[in-house]
């Protein structure tokens, strides 16, 4: 069955659903297979759930045909079958991006790709009729989804790109089609993939190699030097940064939320209204609900496009302000006298610095440090661990719990660095057990770790 038969039916019944405990009366089962599950096992069972269609790459076997044909008479004309199920849905995507007449923002980055989508979304949301990835569905699969996802009505569409390897960032690119594109920024980040820092660089710019191949604009932060020579050569580049853009700013205040001042490229906002006052009139006060000096970038960045897509600035940091972060991501939880930092969704090199020296830096009279291992990090691993111990000592912590993964290679550094109390737990579990044991009172506490640690756990 060909791509255009196929959209056909996707226009009839636009909801689609790789999971079968997920789907819903009407929607189209579309069937993939890895290495350990195979959804044309459930396609059958779909259709009687109420799905509409489903989309195959391998029939039923011929018993459990004939017994559902027995049940439902005709519903093996409900299945769609192709060569390849995901090649399909990737087809499919781009066939529907190709209807699509709209900007579409494509985000990539080795740290804060979600907060910048979060951002940028809420601020072209509060003007534009805009669809985005839900949630973290920025990998093969959760990419043409969210295209998939995105309706008639649309005027803007902003898509999050993960990546572990080269040519991953190219192959969305393929089928999303963006229009504009923006690179976070390039740290240590799936180093066992992308084969250190320079592939990372590589892996991240076939995104601005899309861009600049197709006349597309990129959004780049002017205070990072590596961004410019790898966006060398795109058509339409617009910057922004701490003293070079569109839009400038800086870090006003960072206790315990982070309080932004635009220095330049926003219009005043008049006093009374639902956004925060000026002061002086060409500076424009923005607090945030998100902590950390690292996402002073992301802000800034969101502000940008926002103000290039014409969106008025009092609508902007209503939007900016209203945004408040979930899911482990920078999250600032107040239990009983505590206050404490939950940033577990993921952690690298790159990401677990920033927040420790950003987390060195809030007035406090105890402070605690409950790290999870770092993932991905091929032969580098145990080195950037070891560094991270280094960094944590020089900054003067006095308690710090390591947990799993490669910090264990670490133990031997303890004895070196007398002025820290640096303790080795196996598990987020055991850091909780720790934890509760200490009952801390008017402590701050910064939890991160790579997904896999589970570090969340530490304060439930």
């Amino acid at each position: 069955m060909n791509i255009e038969s196929i959209y056909k039916i996707y226009l009839q019944h636009p909801s689609i659903q790789t999971d079968t405990r997920k789907l819903k009366e009407g929607d189209f089962f579309a069937a993939l297979k890895g290495p350990n599950f195979n959804g044309n096992k459930f396609a059958l069972q779909a259709l009687a759930n109420g799905a509409a269609y489903a989309l195959i790459d391998e029939m039923p076997i011929e018993s459990e045909l004939i017994a559902a044909e027995l049940s439902e008479p005709g519903i093996s004309k409900r299945l769609l079958l192709v060569d390849d199920g995901l090649t399909t849905l990737q087809q499919l995507a781009k066939h529907h991006r190709e209807q699509l007449n709209i900007p579409l923002i494509a985000i990539t980055g080795s740290n804060g790709k979600t907060t910048s989508k979060e951002l940028i979304y809420a601020v072209l949301a509060s003007h534009f009729v805009t669809y985005t990835t839900q949630g973290n569905l920025n990998n093969h699969i959760g990419v043409p989804l969210t295209l998939l996802s995105i309706r008639k009505d649309a005027q803007m569409a902003v898509i999050e790109m993960g990546a572990n390897h080269q040519k991953e960032i190219e192959s969305y690119c393929s089928y999303t089609l963006p229009t504009h594109g923006v690179i976070t920024n390039c740290g240590k980040a799936h180093l066992e993939g992308f084969g250190g820092i320079e592939g990372v660089r590589k892996g991240k710019g076939e995104l601005y190699q899309f861009l600049r191949d197709h006349n597309g604009t990129a959004f780049v932060y002017s205070d990072y030097d590596y961004l410019q020579p790898m966006s060398a050569g795109i058509a339409n580049i617009v910057h922004y940064g701490q003293n070079k853009g569109l839009v400038q700013g800086r870090i006003e205040a960072s206790e315990p939320f982070l309080t932004v001042a635009i220095t330049a490229g926003l219009e005043a906002v008049a006093s009374g209204s639902d956004s925060s006052s000026t002061a002086p009139q060409q500076e424009i006060i923005v607090r945030s609900q998100l902590v950390g000096d690292y996402n002073l970038p992301n802000i800034l960045c969101a502000l940008t496009i926002g103000k290039f897509f014409g969106v008025p600035t009092a609508k902007m940091i209503k939007a900016i302000e209203d945004y408040a972060p979930s899911n482990s991501r920078s999250q600032l939880i107040e239990q009983g006298t505590n206050h404490i930092i939950l940033d577990a969704y993921n952690a690298n090199p790159s990401s677990m610095k920033v927040a420790i020296e950003n987390f060195a830096r809030i007035h406090a009279n105890r402070k605690i440090l409950l790290l999870g291992g770092m993932m991905e990090l091929g032969a580098e691993s145990i080195a950037e661990h070891k560094a991270l111990v280094e960094l944590i000592a020089s900054l003067g912590f006095k308690e710090v719990v390591l947990v799993g993964g490669d910090f264990i290679y670490t133990k031997d550094l303890f004895t070196q660095y007398t002025n820290a109390n640096f303790i080795y737990k196996d598990n987020a579990l055991e850091a909780r057990d720790w934890l509760q044991q200490q009952n801390p009172q008017d402590s701050y506490i910064l939890v991160k770790g790579s997904r896999s640690m589970k570090m969340e756990q530490v304060i439930q």
